[in-house]
């Protein structure tokens, strides 16, 4: 099956050429596509590539038995299969699944002193203790998180290049809307990769078919992967707590108040008995947590309210895999995104901010039916941003930017099925435009 390309292709890259590059850990949930780009960057680059899978080979666990010296972990390696050759400065070690074997990390500091070989370490987040980790190779590795493919990658797939990504970031800088062409083009693009997600094994089938057909029995039993993650590395009585608000975040994003609510999870629930299970998804790399600022104001760090959440899926291929079946057929035989009272439009929103890097926050006020879907900043502003599920006016928007109580808000930006323009201080942009955004603020 084709190599479908990836942003962390070329950072690999980057890494390789750096004189002073430490041992790299790539982290990034289940089925991102690590272990294949990985794989892929140490057969292309080194001469050897040595590949220790812990999960899969149980008994490459005892290579530190000896200590974590880069000799004597050689060592144990050749004992385990005297085949395997280490050429100095031309051999690629990989330790896939490392959440089973967190000492591995010790021996990082060690391969960086020593010199001789570079190292990627890989692990799905679920199961990571990755507190472990970090204070075992504390200053001598470098991290990288993977997520699932985002628009432009998938555009990639898709067979556009750079320039077609550029082009519409040249048209957001110039506000100037885009051609019927481009429109129709990108929004059939963009509902495609709603309705899939970015799992790479989910795009490749896309792809390889050139139709949805099995892409929802793979969303599917990626859920299903999920879920027995959590019953194998969750303990005790989380595993139970873990699954039940797993199973709301779907639910609770087709109601119009779409603020998490714990008293929907159980009968009684309380936020101090839920906290370490909804860390635990997003540490998990399953869910994104959009925290409900105090005030919208700069900075936005420690300017939220922790009790107060949203929470979205981190692929928005795992909601719809969620969805019951007379949505499913909505959703695709209709290609109606506004299934789930827009939820959809919000948890793609959600998920590309988060790729481009950004943390999510919304706004409610309490005495007021004021509410803002998320923020994003520039070195001065803060910059409210609206999903529009359907037309209308966009008034909590209008309210934050002519209000003098919101000094930090000049101007605002509006997602949505329309094409690009301005008005009146609202940029707005359609919702395939959202993983430029990162771009196009930095200059403002």
């Amino acid at each position: 099956m084709k190599y479908l390309k990836r942003k962390i292709d070329e950072f690999l890259m980057e890494w390789k050429v750096d004189p002073g590059k430490k041992p790299l850990i790539v982290k990034g949930a289940r089925q991102v596509g690590k272990t294949e780009s990985v794989t892929r960057f140490g057969r292309e680059n080194y001469q050897q590539v040595i590949y220790i899978n812990f999960v899969e080979e149980p008994k490459y666990k005892m290579i530190l038995e000896d200590g974590y010296s880069t000799s004597d972990i050689i060592k144990n390696i050749s004992r385990i299969d005297p085949s395997k050759r280490f050429v100095e400065n031309e051999t690629l070690f990989i330790f896939d699944e490392i959440q089973e074997m967190p000492d591995i990390a010790t021996s990082l500091k060690f391969f960086k002193l020593d010199g001789r070989y570079d190292v990627i370490c890989s692990g799905s987040l679920l199961g990571i203790n990755y507190r472990q980790i970090e204070s075992n190779s504390v200053g001598y590795k470098t991290d990288y998180e993977m997520n699932s493919m985002d628009f432009e990658e998938f555009l990639w797939a898709k067979g556009y290049g750079k320039e077609f990504a550029e082009d519409l970031l040249a048209h957001m800088k110039e506000e100037k809307p885009l051609s019927e062409l481009t429109m129709s083009v990108c929004r059939g693009l963009f509902l495609d990769y709603c309705i899939l997600g970015g799992m790479p094994a989910v795009v490749e089938q896309y792809i390889e078919n050139g139709t949805f057909e099995g892409t929802l029995d793979l969303q599917r039993q990626l859920l299903a992967d999920y879920k027995e993650d959590i019953r194998k590395y969750a303990e005790g009585m989380d595993q139970t707590r873990i699954l039940n608000v797993f199973n709301q975040i779907a639910p609770q994003l087709a109601r119009d108040n779409k603020k998490f609510q714990l008293s929907r999870v159980a009968r009684g629930a309380r936020f101090k008995d839920y906290r370490g299970c909804i860390e635990w998804l997003a540490d998990a790399g399953v869910v994104n947590i959009c925290y409900c600022l105090g005030f919208p104001e700069l900075p936005l760090k420690g300017n939220y309210d922790d009790t107060k959440f949203k929470l979205y899926f981190k692929d928005t291929g795992l909601l719809v895999a969620m969805l019951d079946d007379e949505s499913q057929d909505d959703l695709r035989a209709n290609r109606n995104l506004g299934v789930y009272k827009g939820a959809l439009y919000e948890n793609i929103v959600g998920e590309a901010l988060v790729k481009a890097g950004y943390g999510l926050y919304y706004y409610k006020r309490e005495d007021s039916t004021l509410e803002e879907d998320f923020f994003v900043r520039t070195r001065e502003n803060l910059v409210p941003v609206e999903v529009k599920a359907s037309g209308g006016r966009s008034k909590s928007l209008r309210t934050l930017i002519d209000s003098e109580k919101y000094g930090d808000i000049r101007w605002g930006i509006k997602l949505c099925e329309g094409n690009i323009g301005y008005s009146d201080g609202i940029y707005t942009f359609p919702y395939f435009c959202t993983f430029l955004l990162k771009e196009y603020l930095r200059e403002r």
